[in-house]
Order: C-alpha cells, then sequence, then structure tokens
C-alpha cells in the first residue's frame, strides 16, 4: 500500500508561481509512474503531466505544456509539480497518483488546492 501526500496549495495571482511536492511511503516509488492531476469546481478532473519510474520521460497536456514541470527524486521518495506563468484557469484540486506496469492509477493523494486569482 502506497500513501501519497501532496501540499504547497495555496492562493496565488496570476502569472505567478507555485510548486506542489508528492511525498510517498510504504511503496516502491521508484518503480512507479507518478502522474498529476486536476478538478476545477463542477468539472470533472483532468490530466495534467506525468513522470517516468526514473525521471528521464516526462509528458504534459496542452494546456500546461511550456508551464509545468515534474520532477521526481527517488531517494526522497518524492515528486514535485513546478507551475509557472499560473492562469485562473489552473485553479482546482492537484491531485498525484501513482502506477506501476498496469494502465490504471492505483493509489492516489488526498489533493492540494490551488487558486489563481485574476
Amino acid at each position: 500500500q502506497v500513501q501519497l501526500v501532496e501540499s504547497g496549495g495555496g492562493l496565488v495571482q496570476t502569472g505567478g508561481s507555485l510548486t506542489l511536492s508528492c511525498a510517498a511511503s510504504g511503496g516502491a516509488f521508484n518503480t512507479y509512474q507518478v502522474g498529476w492531476f486536476r478538478q476545477a469546481p463542477g468539472r470533472e478532473r483532468e490530466f495534467v503531466g506525468t513522470i517516468n519510474w526514473s525521471g528521464g520521460s516526462t509528458f504534459y497536456a496542452d494546456s500546461v505544456k511550456g508551464r509545468f514541470i515534474t520532477s521526481r527524486d527517488n531517494a526522497k521518495n518524492t515528486a514535485w509539480l513546478q507551475m509557472n506563468s499560473l492562469k485562473p484557469e489552473d485553479t482546482g484540486v492537484y491531485y498525484c497518483a501513482v502506477r506501476g506496469a498496469g494502465s490504471q492509477w492505483e493509489y492516489w493523494g488526498q489533493g492540494t488546492q490551488v487558486t489563481v486569482s485574476s
């Protein structure tokens, strides 16, 4: 069983930056792909980005490409999502999740709120 704890959310003005953390415990973090997702009020959860087990490969949704960067340190069992040039439409609850060899995201964090004011 893997436990994920996100932190780093908050209130920021348009154009500002935030860095979210996803700290893992209880599993082999270095074997998992990490995914980032967000959910705005009244909307479905959407994919934001992902990083593979080694950190050597990342992929982003078009809406955040060029503004968000995800990274990880397996020695610290932690992944990060650096968010730059934030826009009001980036507002939402941000989640990290991990998956192994399968396609299903197996474990999820509790989420952290990000609010971007205009």
